[in-house]
């Protein structure tokens, strides 16, 4: 049993220390504000932070960037679980409930994969941005919106993916602060790619992004024709993850890693 004191640094979506996408995690027992929270996650300075609540019979979790605290996020959720299976807080059989602002979300453990349902979000056809090339690199084929800001946009190639080198803050500057952009994988080891860039959360590219599956889904979901599908998270760590289609709802798939655990002394 850990104390209040006691963070953890996980790298999930991956089975490889230093890959993947590392949260950090804290079991919380003891009321603390979110001020508190969110000094803690800027001195963590990762993607997202996940404070754990242990309730009656569920999870309350919150989520915090360097810079401010977010609805939902997937590789923190994926993180928490594994932390909770991991000192048997939920024995592996058991389904772990965590209510996040974002949704209620119902996690288990399925052999060395932890599986997360996750609500779909919508996505909406836009106009391509004219000054994407200038912003990001390459000239998006079609372009969608999301919940949450989110911003998608489709390269023709996985190559233009791989290169594309943004400019962070004129991504700001134009309205494409939560920026996925994606294509078809030109191998057999995905479906299709991704990067994520979120400049306007702090987070300038997200190693890994779970939560943006809930976009990324349904949409390859439709131009592929198949509702299982893997997908390959194209940043410097990279990081791969197993999603499908469930109707309303996105089954994430990810396996995860602890790397560290520290005592906090303030």
């Amino acid at each position: 049993m850990t104390d209040d004191k006691t963070i953890f640094q996980v790298d999930a979506f991956t089975d490889k220390p230093f890959k993947g996408n590392p949260a950090g995690v804290m079991i919380v027992r003891e009321e603390i504000s979110a001020e508190w929270m969110q000094n803690v996650a800027s001195e963590m300075n990762l993607s997202e932070t996940a404070f754990i609540f242990p309730r009656e019979n569920d999870f309350q979790i919150r989520y915090f960037t360097p810079v401010k605290e977010v609805p939902l996020c997937g590789h923190a959720t994926l993180a928490s679980a594994h932390i909770i299976y991991e000192l048997e807080l939920k024995a592996a059989h058991e389904i772990i409930k965590f209510k996040a602002e974002g949704a209620d979300l119902t996690v288990k453990k399925e052999n060395d994969r932890i599986s997360m349902d996750f609500p779909r979000y919508p996505v909406q056809k836009t106009d391509v941005h004219k000054d994407f090339k200038r912003l990001a690199g390459f000239d998006p084929v079609e372009m969608y919106s999301s919940i949450y800001g989110w911003v998608i946009a489709i390269a023709e190639t996985e190559r233009e993916i791989l290169t594309s080198r943004p400019d962070f803050a004129l991504l700001n500057e134009n309205g494409l602060g939560h920026l996925m952009i994606t294509s078809r994988s030109d191998s057999t080891q995905a479906d299709f790619v991704v990067r994520c860039f979120a400049p306007v959360a702090g987070i300038n590219e997200d190693p890994v992004t779970g939560s943006a599956h809930c976009a990324l889904t349904p949409l390859w979901a439709e131009k592929l024709g198949k509702t299982a599908l893997d997908s390959l998270q194209l940043s410097k760590r990279t990081g791969r993850l197993k999603v499908r289609l469930n109707g309303d709802r996105v089954e994430i798939k990810g396996k995860a890693l602890t790397v560290f655990e520290a005592g906090i002394k303030i």
